[in-house]
């Protein structure tokens, strides 16, 4: 097992090479930009705890403030079947942390004049505009069936932005209409086209516009992009963002010279003794998915958060006008918007245009900051930026189980007491 302490962290960026840090962000002491060593290695030692008793194969965690990395640590297994270590260039397979880059994606074309947020789907995917809403009936003998209604506007790009389309998981509950989208083995065998030929043969889950639901309306987002840009989701997001930021390890699989550096799972998840059911990133995919296909390490990570904590820019790379990220990170349910159900942000939080937003300081059951915002991947990633503090996290983990929510609250505790 490889352990990095805290105070050690400026140490540990002179001695690595620049690509075992992924690019990243300029080290600092700790104490330099207002952290204590001593209460951030709590991470690490929790951590080790945790990989001990056998409960996640590794993790790396990156805590950087003021716009420099004081906190570095790779802990546990990059490969628990081999035991090779986990290090700070580990490759994650990041699921719907690539929500936030495909947001910034359709921003970049807003600001441009390519699209507008008030803009119908269908004038760019024609096929979603003939979408209805099911609504479910139940008769006497308690057989339900579902009838179609014409929505009373079409969806927006807004509407994709901040899940308020209508569109839905196939897993993401047990109702008739959740059981008429494509399961997960459809979706990731379909190329752009034939993913949106699933999404438009399924109904509405409600009407675009009246409720929050977690949804494959990111994808839906990413093949906008593709088709007002003309080019692959990834080709834009490469010449856009990634490599404007330095982001080099970020793409939408792992090629051969790479694939050493993948973080694994276990065989079988220890909470519900299963196998994980995880997105083979290891080949192109055939759609470049903006809901969850993308990978990346902690330090590219890291460059993406800052550069939203910034305004929009990193390093004299301008990505997005300040007032664009202004808006994207405020939030745009309000009171009309129904958060009934599971509402994943939880309370104290809206939802901005790809990330979920704090709107108070209480109510949450986290610590934090109003105006900060977060967002996280199935597989055991996380990331959140508190603009008030400066901060930037990055938690990466391989831990695709009911248990990865608790690791998110966790990191966020143990990164915020650090605060001096």
């Amino acid at each position: 097992m490889i352990r990095f302490a805290a105070s050690a962290v400026l140490a540990l960026a002179l001695l690595l090479p620049l690509p075992a840090l992924a690019a990243g962000l300029p080290p600092a002491k700790p104490e330099e930009v207002g952290l204590s060593s001593a209460r951030l290695a709590l991470i690490e030692r929790t951590l080790r705890t945790e990989v001990e008793q056998g409960r996640i194969p590794g993790a790396v965690v990156l805590v950087a403030r003021k716009g420099r990395t004081a906190y570095l640590t790779a802990v546990g297994a990059r490969d628990p079947r081999s035991k090779a270590p986990m290090t700070p260039d580990a490759i994650f397979a990041l699921a719907s942390m690539t929500k936030p880059m495909a947001s910034v994606a359709t921003m970049i074309l807003y600001e441009e004049g390519r699209l507008l947020l008030n803009d119908p789907v269908s004038k760019y995917l024609p096929a979603m505009g003939k979408m209805q809403v099911g609504v479910e009936r139940t008769d006497a003998t308690g057989k339900t069936t579902v009838h179609l209604v014409p929505v009373e506007r079409e969806m927006t790009i807004q509407d994709l932005l901040r899940h308020t389309s209508g569109l839905t998981y196939n897993g993401r509950g047990s109702t008739a209409v959740h059981k008429l989208y494509p399961e997960t083995a459809a979706v990731r065998s379909a190329g752009p086209d034939e993913f949106i030929a699933l999404m438009a043969k399924a109904p509405l889950r409600f009407q675009p516009g009246t409720k929050w639901e977690y949804s494959h309306a990111t994808d839906v987002l990413g093949r906008v992009v593709e088709v007002v840009s003309g080019s692959t989701l990834g080709a834009f997001l490469q010449e856009r963002v990634w490599t404007l930021l330095k982001m080099t390890d970020t793409a939408f699989w792992v090629p051969g010279d790479k694939q050493a550096r993948l973080a694994l799972p276990f065989d079988k998840d220890p909470a519900t003794g299963k196998a994980p059911d995880m997105r083979d990133v290891t080949a192109p995919p055939k759609f470049e998915c903006g809901g969850g296909c993308a990978v990346g390490t902690a330090g590219d990570y890291a460059r993406f958060a800052q550069m939203l904590l910034n305004g929009g820019s990193l390093d004299g790379a301008r990505i997005l006008g300040r007032k664009t990220v202004e808006y994207m990170t405020s939030d745009h349910l309000g009171p009309n918007v129904s958060r009934a159900g599971d509402y994943s942000p939880g309370d104290g939080y809206g939802f901005g245009l790809g990330f979920a937003v704090r709107t108070s300081n209480g109510l949450s059951s986290t610590t934090g900051s109003p105006g900060d915002f977060h967002w996280s991947g199935a597989y055991g990633t996380s990331f959140w930026v508190d603009p008030k503090e400066q901060l930037v996290v990055v938690a990466m983990m391989v831990n695709p189980s009911p248990t990865r929510t608790h690791y998110r609250l966790l990191m966020r505790s143990l990164a915020l007491q650090a605060l001096e």
